[in-house]
């Protein structure tokens, strides 16, 4: 249950006040009864604690007039997102801020302040963005934890669907371990599946549990009429955890690099293997001094296949989104153990991965 320790006046609207002052009072006759349960109480904690740090993200982009060619912003779509800290750092959706020429973020308080990209991971369909909003105006949300979760445990998503502000549902976790595809193509992994409604403009908003704390950032649906039909997805904050430190340092996600040029996924197919061919080889780099090899001349003068990475350590590489998957859980200076298939045998070399 939601921690008491702050006060009243600040967890509570001042209707949900005198809500729970009637059910604290003299049970009134049956006719004039209210009645709540502890779980609709905790749902109105977590909500007035909450949606104070949950924004709305309008995304406007230039078009070109095709009568005078002149350019002029539109808006080209909405969207949710939260304050991340006190220095004015906002998490939202890529998809939310993809393309955008100016981004406008708007508090609780309807102040709305220009907003400033930071970084972004397409792979993961996360961006962070910078407001110079005064320090009191900014309340951070507390950040949870995503492995502990269980199919069935309560949640609640706040955000601003079809451009109505700081809208609350309910649900619960629905599934674990969810798979999921980036506008980039890319697969996002160990997705939170919910029955908690998410329409269109709750992407980048806050997926929370019954302590107010976030455990995700909801990112899709899968609807074929477009609006919600009980099957939304987050992104678990244990990724997002990760990643947001790196995209206000860096801008991007700094993965670690084996040093090939990889042949496309269609190779795969027209030479019957499973992996990631190497195409060439960077000099000096990991998989050069390893001795792994890219596609080369034979002696008749035709190309030749050369070495197919099949696993990073125990994990399996089947194209290049699980090679991109399996690099993702290192840094730089990691020594991993990479298999491969050369000549139709399978091989390993041990290799310590470079920075980009």
């Amino acid at each position: 249950m939601f921690t008491d320790r702050l006060s009243l006046d600040r967890l509570f609207s001042p209707a949900t006040l005198l809500l729970i002052a009637a059910l604290l009072a003299s049970p009134p006759s049956t006719a004039e009864a209210v009645f709540a349960t502890d779980d609709e109480i905790n749902t109105m904690q977590v909500f007035n604690f909450a949606s104070p740090s949950v924004v709305y993200v309008t995304n406007e982009t230039v078009v070109r007039d095709r009568w005078t060619l002149r350019l002029h912003t539109v808006p080209k779509g909405a969207g949710s997102g939260f304050i991340w800290d006190d220095q004015g750092h906002v998490v939202t959706n890529f998809h939310v801020i993809d393309g955008a020429r100016k981004v406008t973020i708007t508090l609780q308080d309807r102040s709305e302040w220009p907003a400033e990209l930071v970084g972004t991971a397409p792979e993961k369909d996360l961006a962070v963005v910078k407001i110079n909003a005064p320090r009191e105006l900014l309340k951070p949300l507390a950040p949870g934890h995503s492995a502990d979760l269980a199919v069935g445990r309560k949640v609640l998503a706040i955000g601003n669907p079809f451009g109505l502000d700081t809208t609350l549902t309910t649900g619960v976790v629905s599934a674990l371990g969810r798979e999921i595809e980036a506008t980039n193509n890319r697969t996002i992994r160990n997705v939170i599946q919910t029955d908690a409604a998410i329409n269109p403009g709750n992407s980048g908003g806050p997926l929370l549990d019954s302590s107010g704390r976030l455990i995700g950032v909801n990112t899709a649906i899968y609807s074929p009429s477009g609006a919600s039909v009980g099957i939304g997805f987050a992104i678990p904050v244990d990724t997002v955890k990760k990643i947001v430190p790196e995209l206000i340092a860096h801008g991007r996600l700094v993965r670690p690099i084996l040093g090939i040029e990889s042949a496309p996924d269609q190779w795969a197919s027209r030479y019957d293997f499973e992996g990631v061919a190497i195409l060439r080889t960077a000099p000096d780099l990991p998989a050069d001094v390893a001795g792994l090899r890219g596609v080369f001349r034979a002696r008749n003068g035709g190309w030749q296949l050369g070495d197919v990475i099949i696993g990073i350590d125990r994990q399996p590489v089947r194209n290049y989104d699980d090679l991109m998957n399996a690099l993702e859980n290192h840094r730089p200076g990691d020594r991993v153990q990479v298999r491969y298939l050369r000549d139709g045998e399978e091989f390993e070399a041990q290799l310590t991965l470079a920075a980009p």
